[in-house]
């Protein structure tokens, strides 16, 4: 089959936030060729399955997923950038070439820039190593959100939400929007302060609960769970959803060869979104999975202007110093040192009471400060930047932790 070839000047993988707001920051600012590829029929990400509130701007005011997806498309395609859904890409050609395939068949696409914007999702109850039987009623939250608001496909009755994390909140509401009940939460993080035991719904949240199995066949019909002090039970149910613990899809970005961060599972970058590879950048979900829609739609705003001046000078600043956390800390990203920077977002595998963060490099210190409040696991924190200079680049690892 012929493959028809093809130059842009930036190429985007990924019509989700971050997508959509690099191509609408990229084509507003004069690039006039901004190409987005999405394997998906139409453009959005995941907001277009989130049916709840929440989305939105202080201009745009409170917008469902589904709205917000379409607003940002819509100001991708007004700036001037090309949005080509069902579309597929599967390798590289090259280091600034993809090759992609969809309904007019094979093509590669050589670009001055390309942006890696492809996402995160949760993993499936085989990734998570949870034995017991293989029965229907099994999902993720991104599953179960498609079957409802996109199928409107039937789902059960009773229904145990495995996860405490935002994510497992929209679970729950989009349960009783099926008309489903919800037997329980389930989570093997300690309560947290403050939270409700009981979310809306009058279902309970059971915290330092492990699930050990599913069974049932060929409907689900219970989670076993064992608890902290070793006590289990069986929790009656006919759905279970899963959801959080994310992995970025980072597929393509390791087809390519990037240098992947050990941390993150996404590719390595510094503070201008740049890869290992010159030309290739990596915003959103990509790099830290879980973030929300406007996390990932300001990192694809910040990314344009690190774009725009390697179209203008093909600069491609190398040997930055790497990041590494250390335990209880599971991530940073940025996690390259280089030009530019104002955040570090950091994870935490357990709670952290008002930590003391100290950042360190070959024995010199280049700051100690305690944040002013608590830290949750699995929600990320912020920590300024402002110490990046006292970097040395040519130097060894800069080290993080908690002291």
């Amino acid at each position: 089959m012929t493959r028809r070839e093809r130059l842009v000047d930036v190429l985007i993988v990924g019509a989700g936030p971050a997508g959509l707001a690099a191509a609408a920051g990229l084509a507003a600012a004069g690039v006039p060729r901004v190409e987005v590829l999405e394997r998906d029929q139409e453009p959005g990400g995941i907001p277009r399955h989130c049916a709840h509130g929440g989305f939105g701007t202080r201009a745009s005011g409170d917008l469902t997923g589904p709205a917000y997806a379409l607003r940002r498309a819509a100001e991708a395609r007004t700036a001037g950038a090309t949005l080509r859904t069902g579309i597929t890409v599967t390798g590289w050609a090259g280091p600034r070439t993809l090759d992609a395939t969809g309904p007019g068949g094979l093509e590669r696409i050589t670009a001055r820039a390309v942006v890696l914007a492809t996402g995160a999702r949760e993993r499936p109850r085989a990734a998570r190593l949870v034995p017991g039987t293989r029965p229907a009623g099994v999902y993720t939250t991104g599953e179960l959100q498609q079957s409802v608001h996109l199928h409107h496909q039937p789902i059960g009755t009773r229904a145990v939400v495995v996860g405490d994390e935002p994510v497992g909140l929209a679970a729950a509401d989009t349960l009783r929007t099926a008309g489903v009940r919800l037997v329980a939460r389930v989570t093997e993080h300690p309560p947290r302060p403050f939270a409700a035991v009981r979310p809306s719904g009058g279902a309970p949240l059971l915290t330092r609960t492990t699930v050990t199995a599913l069974t049932g066949r060929p409907r689900l019909t219970g989670v076993r769970v064992r608890h902290a002090d070793g006590r289990t039970a069986t929790l009656a149910c006919d759905t279970v959803v899963f959801t959080a613990d994310w992995i970025p899809e980072h597929e393509l970005a390791r087809r390519g060869g990037l240098p992947m961060d050990p941390g993150t599972r996404g590719p390595a970058h510094d503070p201008a979104y740049r890869t290992g590879q010159p030309g290739v950048f990596a915003v959103g979900n990509l790099l830290h999975g879980g973030e929300s829609a406007a996390t990932a739609a300001r990192e694809g705003r910040a990314v344009t202007g690190a774009v725009l001046a390697h179209l203008d000078t093909r600069s491609w600043p190398t040997g930055g110093a790497p990041l590494a956390v250390a335990a209880p800390l599971e991530w940073a990203a940025p996690n390259l040192i280089g030009p530019g920077g104002r955040r570090l977002l950091l994870r935490t595998g357990r709670r952290l009471a008002a930590p003391l963060l100290v950042v360190s490099q070959d024995g010199a210190l280049l700051h100690r400060g305690r944040l002013a409040r608590s830290v949750a696991p699995g929600r990320s924190f912020s920590l300024s930047a402002h110490w990046l200079r006292r970097v040395d680049p040519q130097g060894g690892t800069v080290h993080l932790r908690i002291a």
